[in-house]
């Protein structure tokens, strides 16, 4: 699917806190349009299945005790809907069994990105061009460009150590630069920073 159109989404929780914190922030996933309902009970799933199918169910494996994912997709065979685990407890890893991806509440908000586009094999137009980056791929080419350590670009953007090094493998992937000199070049020449927020090595 192209990476504009609507992917709609409901989470079962029954913690308002999770549910509305997780609807929140799949909201603001920048690269991706996500529409939510929340379901806070079992009787929920089913009108929404009857209703109007998500393209994924995010859902506690311990919503109103215990929910069986394997269970639940032979009763929708010819369901294209992903199933995915949020994880807010210690769960057992049978438990687990049946699910198309998982969840926890320490996902940072570009592995969450991640997670929904793989899921629904969002075709990102920026990806098909080689020589185009994402608008969180040009912040972190400024942050380089400027001196910026992985731990500082981590803490300026709010995302983890790990999402960082990705980050510049994807652009290092992208761009074919593989110098701190070439990515000066392409960054100054795409209007990514001014010349004098450059840090020259001496």
């Amino acid at each position: 699917m192209k990476s504009q159109e609507t992917i709609h989404v409901a989470i079962a929780e029954t913690s308002l806190i999770i549910r509305g914190g997780l609807a929140v922030a799949l909201k603001r996933l920048p690269e991706l349009n996500v529409q939510t309902v929340e379901i806070t009970s079992k009787e929920g799933i089913l009108h929404c299945m009857e209703a109007h199918q998500p393209d994924i169910l995010i859902i506690n494996p311990l919503f109103e005790g215990w929910f069986d994912a394997e269970d639940f997709k032979a009763q929708y065979p010819h369901s294209e809907m992903k199933l995915v685990s949020l994880i807010s407890t210690v769960v057992d890893a049978n438990q687990l069994k049946g699910y198309d991806e998982s969840i926890n509440l320490f996902e940072d908000i570009d592995s969450l990105e991640h997670k929904i586009a793989s899921l629904m094999n969002v075709d990102n137009e920026e990806d098909n061009d080689q020589n185009s980056l994402s608008q969180r791929e040009k912040e972190i080419v400024g942050c380089i460009v400027k001196g910026m350590t992985n731990k500082e670009i981590a803490e300026k953007l709010f995302i983890s150590v790990h999402t960082v090094i990705t980050h510049r493998r994807n652009i290092t992937r992208k761009l074919q630069i593989h110098s701190a000199a070439g990515l000066t070049i392409y960054a100054i020449v795409n209007k990514l920073v001014e010349l004098n927020e450059v840090k020259l090595n001496e």
